[in-house]
């Protein structure tokens, strides 16, 4: 390997280090006195039309997931591991779940509802305009950018963090689904 390229990939690795750094260090709910600075007020479009808030999960602790519908591989399976804990959940209805878009140019309501119909109905679809979605991205801190594929189309570059939020929409701290569900599920009591 030449020193150039050595050097080159060095750095890269560096960086990459810190940004893992300061992500974690902003997801292991380091809170201010004002709170996590993660969360936020929001008004979206649930995927069967209706207006929703943020002040309409207040009350019940809640998972929070950005993805978009065309995501080959992190979305569904995220969303298969939140619906895996809420079935483990039995029947309890305690525990919300978002999946909010990142990708509102596609995503609309009638998408979302088609695409999230193969996962648990207790995970709510939300979609908004671009101003809609920026600002809830920028509440949660999610980084996320078009991607141009060689076909012309695009992908979305985005932060794959599941949010547990609490009763009051505070961040919590990033949730684990990479556990069996029933000790997911079990974590989640502690919040009810």
């Amino acid at each position: 390997m030449s020193g150039r390229l050595f050097l080159s990939l060095a750095i890269f690795l560096l960086g990459l280090a810190g940004l893992g750094g300061a992500a974690f260090m902003l997801l292991s709910g380091q809170q201010g006195a004002q709170g996590a600075a993660i969360g936020g007020p929001f008004q979206l479009t649930s995927m069967d039309g209706r207006q929703v808030t943020d002040a309409d999960f207040k009350g019940h602790p809640f998972l929070v997931f950005f993805g978009y519908t065309h995501c080959p591989d992190i979305c569904p399976t995220e969303l298969f591991q939140i619906s895996q804990i809420l079935k483990a959940r039995g029947n309890d209805q305690q525990i919300k779940a978002l999946f909010i878009t990142v990708d509102p140019e596609r995503d609309t309501p009638a998408v979302m509802k088609k695409y999230l119909s193969s996962f648990d109905p207790r995970i709510m679809g939300l979609s908004g305009t671009r101003a809609e979605t920026n600002k809830v991205e920028k509440e949660y801190r999610v980084y996320a950018r078009k991607a141009p594929t060689q076909n012309g189309d695009y992908a979305m570059d985005h932060t794959a963090v599941i949010y547990l939020m609490d009763k009051q929409g505070r961040f919590v701290s990033a949730f684990n689904v990479d556990r069996p569900p029933q000790v997911a599920a079990k974590d989640l009591d502690s919040y009810l």
